[in-house]
């Protein structure tokens, strides 16, 4: 088995079931009663905690293919990505259902007017509450990566442009910390490990982009200084290579 295969048909599928694992103890903790004296506010407070740790993984990934050199990490960024958005998603839908739908006493929800009603009511909770309102940024920013973290979206767009999108997810993981710090109010302490692990993810990238330009010169300068006898030859291909002349 190539190595290729062995990731594909055997990390790949180990880390996808891992990643289920913390949804599978919230339903089964759910199911049994052992999710403590509030269990609403405890499964909402796990998926969003697990989602911004899946941000986190994600943002994880470049720097340890750069410092390791174990470039096969990549290959596992959509999928922690995806997981992110799959826990925001839950998260999100918590709070529709059994918060906003719970105020209107649960109506139908396909009905037009519970549409409208719940419209208002979640806007009004967003423009009246700044933590929903920076967490459902960051909610937004994973759906605009999720939806565009195909392979076909990457050649529709073109890789810069979908290079430019993909930076969301720096947005997205920013405002995930602003909405759990403004959440919890009173002890920060969890969502200020949560800050310095996004800062110093983010930190060593605006390193690398600041160290890049600069070195560009010294380089140039080291090779200036190089007798041009000492320098490497270009080797020219041989189909670069002018025909010979014939006799």
């Amino acid at each position: 088995m190539t190595s290729n295969q062995t990731i594909r048909w055997v990390f790949k599928p180990a880390v996808f079931l891992a990643s289920l694992v913390p949804f599978t103890w919230l339903a089964w903790s759910l199911y049994t009663g052992n999710v403590g004296a509030d269990p609403l506010n405890e499964i909402t407070h796990e998926t969003g905690v697990w989602a911004l740790r899946f941000l986190c993984l994600t943002l994880a990934i470049t720097p340890l293919r750069r410092l390791a050199g174990w470039n096969a990490a990549v290959r596992f960024r959509r999928m922690v990505g995806l997981f992110a958005f799959f826990y925001g998603s839950v998260h999100l839908l918590i709070f529709i259902v059994f918060d906003r739908l719970a105020t209107l006493n649960f109506p139908n929800p396909l009905a037009l007017k519970t549409l409208g009603l719940l419209a208002a009511s979640i806007g009004g909770e967003i423009v009246k509450r700044p933590y929903i309102n920076v967490g459902f940024i960051s909610w937004v920013c994973m759906l605009l990566l999720a939806a565009t973290s195909t392979t076909g979206m990457i050649r529709r767009m073109g890789g810069k442009r979908w290079q430019a999108l993909h930076r969301l997810v720096y947005a997205a993981a920013v405002a995930g910390v602003l909405h759990y710090w403004w959440l919890v109010k009173a002890d920060v302490s969890r969502p200020q490990i949560y800050a310095l692990v996004v800062a110093a993810l983010l930190g060593i990238r605006i390193w690398w982009a600041v160290r890049k330009p600069a070195a560009a010169p010294v380089r140039a300068r080291a090779q200036s200084s190089v007798p041009a006898e000492q320098r490497p030859s270009r080797i020219i291909p041989a189909s670069d290579a002018a025909p010979a002349k014939r006799p």
